[in-house]
């Protein structure tokens, strides 16, 4: 990499050059540089404001950068070890959606791990793709999803040798990578592209003594959510190919859905965001991990606790761990993770990423300080005193394998009916059910509904996760296809 190319920030330079020009603006946004919305502006500040403008010549275009943006997308690429980097203010969503849409049409297979973001079975209701997939191995203990197993990946190959891509979470929301780099070798054995969703990887890029990043591996195309652990705006992501990918055919699938209005505010973040981690990623990842460690240690010095890291390691659907990630498994001092969410919300004023039936995540990243880690320790250690109780009765699967019976895309648009969600047992489901975060569905377009689904969807609602998904928001109803 080259660290003295890498000192630039070219969006971030061409608004500094705008800011000085002092340009009379007869064009969109209508705030005109705040003076239109003065609540906006003591909100946001006048700096900000001043630079949320319209694409125009000295500042590019996302759809068809030619100069500045052009630039940054070459510095990206770079810095990630891509071959192109796009820049997307659509989030990893769209990234994530962008890679499928590039790879599969109608009729086409895509092998997949069931525990995807729910933005990777939205792109197959989008392009009527069909989803085969590979269930992940569950560790029961802690109720949650694991990676994919090779054997379990070459299996579904052998037996779908017209699919045309594979696609892998690396890492999981939880930390939990497969073996990257034989699946690349077998996919592409079979000629099949693989999609990656780094959405909780960038720090894998700049770190060291982390897993391997997709680039690394050889993977066509991955979706990095800088705004993650990497330190940009919300919503601010990249979209990585390697060299075997048409980056011109994906820029046309990006320009089918991104905005052409992109914000300045989002390129600039990544583009500052990119030069902060590739001049001080290293150390400030490897603090990261260190923060990390030492929550670890503490958390599981309370008891009841199981804070988890790279001794879960097996070879296999766990064949490696992101450090980074402080999970911590809670059913053992009788409360659900969505419980201690809300009670570390309600009563500690502390915000964690999110509880699951078993399990909290605390997302650390570059912003996190020592003293911040030993609040929520401290916090812990007296929500255990304070409401440790029997774990008798308690749900933990966070997985249930799916019976697909159709597409998302047939099942989605087919002619559909509400029913109470206790009188769907059997029928099939038009609509996603998922707890959010982390967005991975329970149920999706196209499965059969069972009692075990009925009941899971029952306990989540009444422990407290934010349930999403169906049209009913209060998700007492479900929608299903109509019986002829």
């Amino acid at each position: 990499m080259d660290m003295i190319a890498q000192k630039r920030a070219p969006i971030y330079e061409a608004l500094e050059r705008f800011r000085k020009m002092r340009i009379v603006p007869f064009d969109v946004p209508g705030h005109k540089h705040g003076r239109g919305n003065p609540e906006l502006v003591e909100l946001l500040g006048s700096k900000c404001v001043g630079i949320d403008v319209n694409s125009m010549k000295p500042l590019d275009n996302l759809c068809h950068p030619v100069s500045v943006i052009k630039e940054a997308e070459e510095l990206a690429a770079e810095a990630f070890g891509a071959a192109h980097a796009f820049l997307m203010v659509g989030g990893t969503t769209s990234a994530v959606q962008s890679m499928v849409l590039s790879c599969c049409k109608k009729g086409d297979k895509i092998i997949l791990p069931r525990n995807v973001h729910r933005s990777v079975i939205n792109a197959l209701v989008l392009c009527g793709a069909k989803p085969v997939y590979v269930n992940p191995d569950v560790d029961h203990h802690l109720g949650i999803s694991l990676g994919m197993r090779v054997s379990q990946v070459e299996q579904v190959i052998r037996e779908n040798p017209d699919a045309v891509a594979v696609f892998v979470n690396n890492p999981t929301y939880y930390g939990i990578c497969s073996d990257l780099r034989t699946i690349v070798h077998l996919a592409h054995e079979y000629n099949m592209k693989v999609l990656v969703d780094e959405a909780h990887g960038t720090h894998f890029y700049f770190g060291e003594n982390l897993p391997v990043s997709a680039m690394k591996a050889g993977a066509d195309m991955a979706s990095v959510s800088m705004h993650k652990s990497g330190g940009s705006l919300t919503q601010s992501s990249y979209l990585l190919t390697g060299p075997n990918v048409n980056a011109g055919y994906v820029r046309q699938i990006i320009n089918l859905t991104q905005t052409t209005s992109a914000s300045y505010l989002l390129l600039s973040s990544l583009d500052i965001s990119r030069r902060n981690l590739a001049l001080r990623g290293k150390e400030s990842f490897g603090k990261v991990m260190e923060l990390a460690g030492y929550a670890r240690k503490e958390i599981n010095q309370i008891g009841g606790y199981y804070a988890f890291a790279g001794e879960k390691k097996n070879g296999s659907s766990i064949f490696d761990f992101d450090t980074t990630k402080l999970s911590v498994h809670t059913l053992d001092i009788g409360l659900a993770g969505i419980e201690v969410y809300d009670i570390l919300r309600d009563e500690y004023d502390i915000q964690i990423e999110f509880g699951d039936l078993g399990n909290i995540l605390a997302y650390l990243s570059i912003g996190d300080r020592k003293q911040e880690v030993e609040r929520l320790v401290s916090a812990l250690a007296d929500i255990k005193r304070r409401h440790h109780k029997d774990k008798t009765g308690m749900l933990s699967q966070e997985y249930i394998p799916p019976k697909v019976v159709m597409t998302p895309q047939e099942s989605f648009y087919a002619s559909k009916e509400s029913l109470p969600l206790e009188e769907t047992k059997g029928r099939i489901c038009s609509e996603f059910v998922m707890c959010y975060p982390p967005g991975i569905p329970i149920l999706a377009p196209g499965e059969e509904i069972t009692d075990k689904i009925i009941d899971y969807i029952v306990y989540a609602k009444e422990k407290g996760c934010s349930m999403t998904g169906p049209e009913d928001e209060r998700i007492e109803r479900l929608n299903v296809l109509r019986e002829e």
